[in-house]
């Protein structure tokens, strides 16, 4: 019989049950899980050597856990996460505010309700999905909030006394008894509150309106904290710091490879666009060398972090870009281009925090910049390196492409030109054709315009070409 369709405590007893906390659960399931070689945090990605093994040494050491990274950083990912470990179905008094253990109650009612019913207390069951709770720090949190008040209105319907513990009205905190609570963003929490919070973490035990209440409650405790919180909004308050057992710091992927595999994982793409939108490697890598830079950019707030959302957002806009522009020229397919990279300036303004030399430049300046700086990244990668001083007997690869342009007044390429009118546009300029051919021989058929436009805009962020943004797109011309 499936442990689930247990009904009363009597049934519970013959079964052999025992209950354990919720550390002890966890714990338990966690060496279950690294002696069969499973991944407790699946779809995490960049934190096998660093942050998860912390984690898991913490987990095993049966503290309560505090994530301390800057936003996009996956912190609340992993505490979501944890729900994993926790066994699919634990036993509670049927009718508990608070999921009573049915061996060891710990609330007014499930004592006053076993010793009446005895062996046919009534059991229910609660499935680990429902073990999760969250609560996001804000300013307006009260105690009462989180840990509980007394109740008039329970008092007047009951007709009981203030002094009664039956009219107390449990708080989030106690109703999450053998559960996983989440505060995010700790330090927004008032001071006076963290305070409230000593006692539960270190004695296991909550204090309401001065009742002489001892509840020892069962609970697994993980927040979040942005470094930068310390400062600027607040701070955990340092006894507070004191009882949480383990402070793990993330951080961002440290390759673009591990970003990209994030970004795909979590970019909310339609199958009509990945159906319609062809993407070129080079593109994907370009895109998260954008938060790249931008994590090194003197316009940009270190302290506050480029997160990992940037890429997912920007991917989203990208591949919309590309699909209204072939929508609007009427064609069935098309590949990405670099010119589309516009269309996730949007994605960039929003999430980037500039300082103040940013704000002078300006949010969507600073956006184009660090798209430049991506593409003058990966330019060298593809084609002969331009020193800025070079032998004046050296003749130059680009000299025919740079005569070219020189001779036509320029290039212009449209942001909804057709395909067939991008790619007319680019095979007419015949020394990008002799440079491909030289320089990248194999470069896969899909990718040739792709990499057409490439030699155009690194040439200009490499100043040998000027590049205008115009109305209807983007002009390349001589410097002069």
């Amino acid at each position: 019989m499936p442990m689930n369709t247990i009904a009363t405590l009597g049934e519970l007893k013959k079964s052999g049950y025992t209950s354990r906390g919720i550390k002890d659960e966890l714990r338990q399931n966690l060496i279950a899980k690294i002696k069969a070689g499973q991944t407790p945090f699946e779809g995490v990605h960049g934190f096998e050597h660093t942050v998860i093994p912390e984690l898991e040494r913490a987990i095993l050491s049966r503290h309560n856990i505090n994530l301390l990274g800057l936003r996009g950083q996956a912190k609340t990912r992993l505490a979501r996460l944890m729900v994993s470990l926790l066994d699919e179905y634990i036993p509670f008094v049927s009718g508990s505010e608070i999921n009573d253990d049915p061996f060891q109650p710990i609330s007014r009612f499930a004592k006053d309700l076993i010793a009446e019913k005895g062996d046919a207390t009534p059991i229910s069951w609660l499935h680990r999905d429902d073990r999760f709770f969250e609560k996001l720090a804000t300013p307006d949190v009260t105690v009462a909030d989180l840990i509980g008040d007394v109740d008039p209105i329970k008092a007047a319907n009951l007709k009981l006394s203030y002094a009664d513990d039956r009219v107390i009205h449990f708080g989030m905190i106690p109703r999450a008894n053998r559960c996983i609570f989440v505060i995010n963003e700790l330090p927004d929490l008032q001071a006076r509150i963290q305070v409230a919070l000593f006692n539960i973490l270190q004695e296991g035990d909550i204090q309401i309106r001065g009742f002489k209440l001892r509840m020892p409650l069962d609970l697994q405790f993980i927040f979040t904290a942005n470094p930068e919180d310390y400062t600027n909004r607040g701070s955990i308050v340092t006894p507070l710091k004191d009882r949480i057992g383990s402070q793990i710091l993330t951080h961002y992927p440290e390759s673009i490879e591990i970003a990209k595999t994030i970004t795909a994982q979590e970019a909310k793409l339609e199958k009509e666009q990945k159906d319609r939108v062809y993407v070129p490697e080079l593109a994907m890598d370009i895109l998260e060398q954008i938060s790249f830079v931008a994590r090194d950019s003197e316009f940009v707030d270190a302290k506050s972090g480029v997160s990992a959302r940037m890429s997912i957002t920007a991917l989203e806009n990208l591949m919309s870009a590309a699909e209204r522009r072939s929508l609007r020229a009427g064609d069935d397919h098309t590949t990405l281009r670099l010119s589309d990279f516009m269309g996730i300036v949007p994605s960039i303004t929003g999430k980037v925090e500039l300082v103040y030399e940013g704000e002078q430049e300006g949010a969507a300046e600073v956006a184009q910049q660090l798209i430049s700086q991506a593409v003058h990244h990966f330019f060298p990668n593809y084609f002969p390196k331009i020193e800025k001083l070079h032998k004046k007997d050296l003749v130059s690869p680009y000299n025919p492409l740079l005569e070219y342009i020189f001779t036509e007044g320029g290039v212009v390429i449209t942001d909804d030109c057709s395909d067939s009118e991008y790619q007319s546009s680019l095979d007419s300029i015949k020394p990008l054709d002799d440079l491909l051919k030289k320089y990248i021989p194999k470069v896969k058929k899909e990718d040739r315009y792709f990499m057409k436009e490439l030699v155009l805009w690194g040439l200009a962020e490499y100043q040998k070409l000027s590049k205008e943004r115009i109305t209807e797109g983007y002009q390349f011309k001589d410097l002069l």
